[in-house]
């Protein structure tokens, strides 16, 4: 995997330590909550949008630049947001969660920029490009990983138990090109639970007077605080990123859950009803 993720403080201490002294501004305040999408418009497409907190996302397109993003939060403490557009305009604003909003379109000026990362200066230096300072796939997974969990949200009650130890599939959702598998893994039993490997792999039944099946081991793009170990009586909830797919009906997923130096395995056959029909 590319750099690992670095913390939002980091990206706009390293932002705005490029800008040339300038006016201090008074942040609006952007309200947004987990039941609508709050939309920003902007003067230019959006390169960068950046979140100081995981009860705040803030979603757009990273494959094809768009003028407008989409603000969602949960309940939680007030943030900010900080985003960046293609010209290399800066826009801040600080963001609350409000249960009741009276207003779901913003449509921002390019007067309430505070800013360039790019500005003219007089001596010939080396800026170090964004993404040299973040890998932002990893930084948009993690933000939507944590938003994710922190969500009350489910697809199903797909789950399988074995001794004590519990799988749970809470939620798959779709976003961009990706689908989020939230996982959970309960302890009930008396010892710790080491945890070997969980895959995810697709298997498809072989049609024919020989009948076979063929498993098909898929590689997660990220994993969102996958856990070693669960102790007794506790549990682990995480999410896994894998590239979108979808399967035909002679075809299912299949999650195996797999001890280090043990035997309580679990294998949970996932229908293509569910992969064809997340959030």
């Amino acid at each position: 995997m590319k750099n690992y993720i670095i913390i939002s403080a980091l990206i706009i201490c390293s932002t705005f330590a490029k800008v040339k002294a300038q006016t201090t501004h008074l942040l609006d305040t952007i309200y947004a909550n987990d039941t609508k999408n709050v939309a920003l418009f902007f003067p230019e497409p959006i390169r960068q949008g950046i979140t100081g907190s995981d009860n705040f996302v803030f979603t757009y397109n990273r494959e094809n630049e768009q003028y407008f993003g989409l603000l969602q939060a949960t309940p939680g403490k007030e943030s900010n947001l900080l985003v960046i557009n293609r010209n290399g305009s800066i826009f801040s604003y600080i963001v609350r969660y409000k249960k009741q909003l009276s207003k779901l379109n913003y449509f921002i000026p390019l007067s309430n920029s505070i800013g360039n990362e790019k500005p003219i200066v007089k001596d010939s230096v080396l800026v170090e490009s964004s993404e040299e300072l973040v890998d932002n796939s990893t930084y948009y997974y993690q933000k939507f990983c944590s938003y994710l969990l922190n969500r009350k949200q489910h697809i199903a009650r797909i789950k399988k138990r074995n001794e004590g130890i519990i799988l749970t599939v809470e939620n798959i959702v779709f976003d961009k090109d990706e689908l989020y598998f939230v996982i959970e893994i309960e302890n009930n039993s008396s010892l710790d639970y080491d945890l070997n490997f969980l895959n995810l792999s697709i298997e498809t039944r072989q049609k024919g007077k020989r009948k076979s099946l063929q498993r098909l081991y898929q590689e997660p793009i990220y994993k969102h605080n996958l856990p070693s170990k669960i102790k007794e009586n506790e549990r682990a909830r995480f999410v896994y990123v894998l590239p979108k797919f979808s399967l035909s009906d002679d075809r299912r997923a299949i999650l195996e859950l797999n001890e280090k130096d043990g035997e309580r395995n679990i294998e949970m056959k996932l229908s293509h009803r569910y992969i064809n029909n997340p959030n």
